[in-house]
């Protein structure tokens, strides 16, 4: 466990470091986005202290939740995935700032939409390794009104969620791989993040009434 803490430690106060040893040999304006018709947005270098100080208020933020959160004590049952999740963040945060610093000096030299798209591919393939064992919380996960009032329609959420950020995650990363348009490239990623939420958030309102049938009953005559 301190382990884990160390790593996303120095995982998040390594982009700050990597901004502070170039920024004297950095061009005045650096590339902070890139538009999905190619073009590519550069800010004054000042910007980056703002980017890659995201990463330790990530992980501050990270550490506090646990701590307010009401159903703090089941963070204990899935704290080896819930410290792996914010390492995986930190570092694919620092990858960002990477990125940035080295188009910075040689602009051109990484395909950045791609790189990206293959990254966010990533972190969706490990969310789904890790979803099916998040217990109840009301920061991490599919947190719907259903989800967060069973504990069974909880699990069945996540275990559908977790099948789906995994294969989403992986088309991703082909996605990556394989398009050089990054406009149909982007909105098919869109697709996959969108059809990711939307199905086990649908799912979990189904089951949550198949679970309460009184309940649901009494809702729809409400409503009349």
């Amino acid at each position: 466990m301190k382990k884990n803490k160390l790593l996303i430690f120095l995982a998040a106060a390594a982009p700050i470091l990597l901004v502070a040893l170039c920024y004297r040999h950095l061009p005045d304006t650096v590339p902070t986005s890139w538009r999905l018709d190619g073009e590519v947005v550069y800010s004054r270098k000042s910007a980056l202290w703002l980017i890659s100080g995201l990463s330790p208020f990530l992980a501050f933020l990270f550490f506090l939740l646990p701590r307010i959160d009401p159903r703090a004590s089941n963070y204990r049952r899935f704290s080896r995935y819930y410290d792996s999740f914010v390492l995986l963040l930190e570092l694919f945060l620092l990858v960002m700032v990477g990125i940035i610093v080295s188009e910075a000096f040689s602009p051109g030299k990484i395909k950045v939409p791609n790189t990206v798209t293959v990254l966010v591919g990533l972190l969706f393939v490990f969310l789904g390794h890790i979803l099916p064992k998040i217990k109840s919380n009301f920061f991490l996960g599919i947190r719907t009104p259903w989800t967060l009032s069973d504990t069974t329609v909880w699990h069945k959420t996540h275990r559908l969620a977790g099948a789906l950020f995994f294969v989403c995650g992986l088309l991703m990363m082909t996605l990556g791989f394989i398009f050089e348009s990054q406009r149909v490239m982007m909105t098919l990623v869109l697709l996959l993040v969108l059809l990711s939420a939307a199905v086990p958030t649908a799912a979990s309102c189904f089951w949550y009434r198949a679970q309460h049938p009184s309940q649901a009953a009494r809702q729809a005559r409400h409503r009349k």
